[in-house]
């Protein structure tokens, strides 16, 4: 079974790093069950093990927290949903790679019950929507923005971190980093895209798309 846990307050990042490690580590023991963590930071940075010191535009912006997950950096604040997602992956077929395209299939599933598509891409972690309504890119290639941030930690197989869906971010905020370090493409959110979805909506839309996603049929 897996455990989901909502807060509606802001929860402080150290204070969320804490609680994961010491999550996954009762997983690994057996001591507690698997856990989705539904949540909100305050308004911060924080940078992955890939992260480049250039890609922090202005580094006197926000408090920045070193993640130690993968990816670069990218922005959490109020209106996005941060997904924490503390999962047994050496009994879920201990493959990484599966793992991660299980995260970006969820996110998609659930966008779609907005009816948004999103797209994954090669060489761009994450979940991107096209977006014709902006001058086109000089290949002719429809714009593109991304929509969810998804970087993960596995220790002993167990993961934490997760994934960052927008719903109604400030995504001015964003213009303090080279999101994911790419800089061709922008960011955008549910509400940018001129869609009335509240944090409550995507909690539903999640829940009832990870069973299809995540089959517990599968554990080993």
């Amino acid at each position: 079974m897996v455990e989901w846990i909502t807060s509606d307050e802001l929860v402080p990042y150290e204070k969320a790093v804490a609680w994961m490690e010491a999550r996954a580590a009762d997983i690994r023991s057996g001591a507690a069950e698997e856990a989705i963590w539904l949540l909100e930071h305050p308004p911060l940075y924080t940078s992955g093990t890939s992260s480049k010191p250039e890609d922090l535009l202005n580094p006197e912006g926000l408090e920045v927290f070193d993640a130690r997950r993968g990816g670069q950096y990218t922005y959490h604040g109020p209106g996005q949903r941060v997904v924490y997602v503390m999962l047994d992956v050496g009994a879920r077929g201990r493959d990484v790679r599966q793992f991660v395209g299980q995260l970006e299939r969820w996110v998609i599933a659930a966008l779609d019950q907005f009816n948004v598509t999103g797209r994954v891409r090669d060489g761009r972690v994450g979940v991107w929507v096209e977006r014709p309504d902006k001058p086109r890119m000089p290949d002719g290639s429809l714009a593109e923005d991304k929509i969810a941030a998804i970087g993960i930690r596995l220790r002993k197989w167990v993961s934490f971190h997760g994934i960052s869906i927008n719903v109604d971010p400030d995504l001015s905020h964003f213009q303090g980093i080279i999101p994911c370090g790419i800089r061709e493409h922008g960011v955008t959110s549910l509400v940018d895209l001129g869609l009335p979805v509240t944090l409550q909506d995507l909690d539903v839309a999640l829940k009832a798309q990870f069973q299809a996603v995540f089959d517990e049929t599968e554990m080993a």
